[in-house]
């Protein structure tokens, strides 16, 4: 009887982890639109976007599950119990084909959604992300799941204080942010849970919607981005490889920056704001 009650006692104290935190701006009576953040983004990152939109549009801004403060998911699929969840939310709250924004990781859920649910969605706008950055990494599918496997392992092994260290000292972020975002994006990444940045990269490198994408409906607008590697690539194998990995995306316009590094919106908020004019309109 004892262990029962330790036992319910123990178990009562444990609270559900939601997939994402929302916040709800913008005309009560627009078009909806869910804005997706990418890997370690608070919802904030689509500031300028919910500003520019509001008056018109009902903004629904996630921040997911252990980015930029959240707290993280237990060992369930990361994509997958997110995607679920954002189906269900659109259900739940009775949003009629929301446009969905994605960056990044946001990107390919974005793409997800609407591969599984074609009627579901309204217009896409995908920034920055492909189908399958994996195949980036591996073109074989088995040595590509290891490499990631090894990755997710190394990731989640360092404390929240080591993987900071890394952040404020690799520089990797210098890459793929400009100056004015940067301040912004190092304190979410400190702020996020390496175990669930363990758990997102393995799912987006193992996560192949090349052939999905052939199912969605909806018309959708790519932003790319290629300068900030430009000491590795050039612009136009960075075209060829977003034309290529969405060649069985039907309905797509892809446009490119110039000076625009992963963070378009950050970087270079005018060519984004007015990309997304055009679209809309």
């Amino acid at each position: 009887m004892r262990s029962l009650l330790l036992f319910l006692l123990l178990t009562s104290t444990i609270e559900a982890v939601e997939p994402f935190a929302v916040e709800v701006t913008g005309n009560p009576k627009g078009q909806p639109i869910i804005l997706i953040p990418g890997l370690s983004s608070s919802g904030a990152v689509w500031n300028d976007t919910v500003t520019h939109l509001k008056a018109k549009y009902q903004c629904h801004t996630l921040t997911l599950a252990g980015f930029a403060g959240q707290p993280r998911l237990g060992d369930s699929p990361f994509l997958l119990t997110v995607r679920d969840a954002v189906i269900k939310y659109i259900g739940d709250k009775n949003l009629k084909q929301p446009m969905i924004f994605g960056h990044s990781l946001g990107g390919h859920m974005a793409l997800w959604i609407a591969a599984e649910n074609p009627n579901l969605t309204g217009p896409l706008v995908i920034v920055d992300s492909l189908p399958h950055l994996g195949a980036m990494m591996s073109p074989d599918p088995a040595s590509l799941r290891k490499q990631a496997e090894g990755m997710r392992m190394m990731i989640a092994a360092q404390s929240k204080e080591q993987y900071g260290n890394y952040i404020k000292t690799s520089g990797m972020l210098k890459s793929i942010v400009g100056d004015k975002g940067l301040p912004a994006v190092t304190e979410w990444s400190l702020q996020s849970d390496p175990v669930a940045i363990a758990n997102a990269m393995f799912d987006l490198y193992t996560t192949d919607l090349r052939d999905a994408v052939a199912k969605v409906k909806s018309r959708t607008l790519v932003l790319a981005s290629w300068i900030g590697y430009k000491d590795f690539t050039t612009r136009e194998k960075t075209m060829e490889i977003y034309e290529s990995q969405f060649v069985k995306l039907p309905n797509k316009t892809i446009k490119m920056s110039d000076s625009a590094k992963h963070f378009i919106m950050l970087d270079d908020p005018e060519w984004y704001l007015m990309q997304l004019d055009t679209f809309l309109q």
